[in-house]
């Protein structure tokens, strides 16, 4: 992922509402997405009771959440956030393929934005630099949430 990110764009968020569902699993490094996710959305506007936050055991099943939320019709964004950090395995790319294609799908087929904020690394310490470190991932997810929640608010009014 580029570290070169887009300037945020001055939106007025009145109004607006937010799901996040975020794993259980890595708990405190996704307690850090979580965190910056939502101190750049109050930042930026969005009261605290304009965010719901659910949490799930795992990344694998952030998406069944997300599609839960999706079909309310009460968000004007979902952000979903995980961890997955490469072992012995390729568990974590298998998953990490999963999930996004599935987010994807609930997206298109609910006609809603859904940012896939589940961080893949290869290891701990990247793991860290994406969601302690400078790098920030949990306020970008929320930036690029503000801005779809923007540019798709006049689809979910009419």
């Amino acid at each position: 992922m580029s570290l070169d990110s887009p300037q945020p764009i001055n939106i007025d968020t009145t109004g607006f509402r937010f799901g996040i569902v975020a794993s259980r699993f890595n708990q405190t490094l996704v307690d850090a997405l979580i965190k910056d996710a939502t101190n750049y959305l109050n930042n930026n506007g969005v009261s605290s009771d304009c965010i719901e936050i659910i949490r799930v055991p795992g990344s694998y099943e952030i998406p069944f959440m997300i599609n839960r939320l999706a079909v309310t019709k009460n968000y004007n964004c979902l952000i979903a956030l995980g961890l997955l950090i490469k072992g012995d395995t390729q568990h974590h790319s298998i998953v990490g393929e999963s999930v996004t294609g599935a987010l994807l799908n609930i997206s298109i087929q609910q006609d809603i934005p859904v940012i896939n904020g589940v961080v893949i690394t290869e290891s701990n310490q990247q793991a860290k630099d994406r969601c302690t470190g400078d790098i920030k991932r949990g306020g970008e997810f929320a930036q690029v949430a503000i801005e779809m929640a923007e540019l798709s608010k006049g689809e979910q009014n009419s």
